[in-house]
């Protein structure tokens, strides 16, 4: 660990995992906070699934969304990922003295109308004001609480032959948030795909063991999110590059930047890996909706080797890693 905290630890990359791993849980560490989920199962009359989330993403209104859209749809989502039915949250503002009020009533409406579509209820909460220049507009912090379904999703599952799943086309969040940052990059907009997932999730569940893992791949991107699979399964994961759905303005503006789509963030987007003789059957549930009419197979599991995640291209196999960097600090 470094001696300060830099952007680079809030990348979702190598340094988020340091400093995850070596300060927090190795300070609070027990057996739901070690599984290192996006939400974590506790015991109560029904099984829960208990997830936390801030949101610092500038600028807070964005193409395709805003502050309070991406804060319901990212802690409805990380509790459908861990397998549970999101449907109470809680919602916390901390407001820099000066924020308009018509921008704050309209990421209000926003939240109101995100958690209609996704079936949850806010149902406490709080509100700072902080002085002018010490808060940079608004920060939400949001929790979520929902029932468990599926009870066994982790990538601890995988299984040598599983078929990795892409409900969509990625990147799309963080190259959107990228343009709207930097309008001089490029003409035009690109549309985040924020999007809340637990109804996708829900018609995945009945797979039951044959649905390994789920995981929203945001910061860090695809290529994160598969590497933390390989490196829990101790399995290895190859990916076809051909197979990867990516829009062509994603892939104009990485390009531009010299990026890689793998790493660029999304948030309505899921990674699935199924047995194979479920993966046609997962497709077809998520092709029959609107979230998961792009999704494509992407690449297997494998016993190449341990915790690596491998790109077949044109001109041969490549190692992708964990982001490591700051490739876009605040991206929700």
């Amino acid at each position: 660990m470094d001696e300060i905290i830099t952007l680079d630890y809030g990348s979702g990359g190598k340094k988020t995992s340091e400093l995850i791993d070596g300060i927090i849980v190795s300070a609070l560490s027990n057996d739901a906070l070690s599984e290192l989920s996006d939400g974590a199962v506790v015991n109560g009359a029904e099984k829960l699934v208990f997830s936390t989330d801030s949101f610092v993403v500038s600028p807070y209104i964005f193409p395709g969304g805003d502050i309070g859209k991406l804060a319901v749809c990212g802690t409805v989502n990380d509790v459908a990922m861990s397998g549970g039915v999101p449907k109470y949250l809680s919602l916390s503002f901390i407001i820099e003295e000066g924020f308009p009020t018509a921008a704050l009533r309209r990421i209000v409406a926003s939240i109101s109308e995100t958690a209609k579509k996704a079936g949850v209820l806010v149902v406490t909460g709080d509100t700072k004001v902080v002085e002018r220049g010490r808060g940079d507009g608004i920060y939400i912090n949001t929790a979520g609480i929902g029932f468990l379904k599926n009870p066994d999703l982790s990538p601890k599952n995988l299984r040598k032959g599983d078929v990795v799943i892409l409900s969509g086309t990625c990147g799309d969040h963080g190259a959107g948030i990228m343009l709207a940052r930097n309008k001089s990059l490029a003409e035009g907009e690109i549309l985040s795909d924020c999007a809340p997932l637990n109804a996708l999730c829900e018609k995945l569940y009945p797979l039951g063991d044959a649905l390994r893992v789920l995981r929203d791949p945001t910061r860090g991107g695809v290529a994160t999110t598969l590497c933390e699979f390989a490196e829990s399964s101790s399995l290895s994961i190859e990916l076809s590059e051909e197979d990867i759905p990516v829009r062509g303005d994603v892939r104009a503006v990485c390009d531009l930047l010299g990026l890689d789509p793998l790493y660029s963030a999304n948030e309505g987007k899921l990674l699935a890996v199924v047995s194979p003789d479920h993966a046609d059957e997962a497709l077809r549930i998520m092709k029959s909706t609107e979230e998961g009419k792009n999704a494509a197979v992407i690449g297997h599991v494998t016993s190449r080797s341990v915790g690596k995640v491998y790109v077949k291209g044109e001109f041969g196999s490549r190692i992708v890693t964990k982001l490591t960097g700051a490739l876009l600090p605040r991206i929700c």
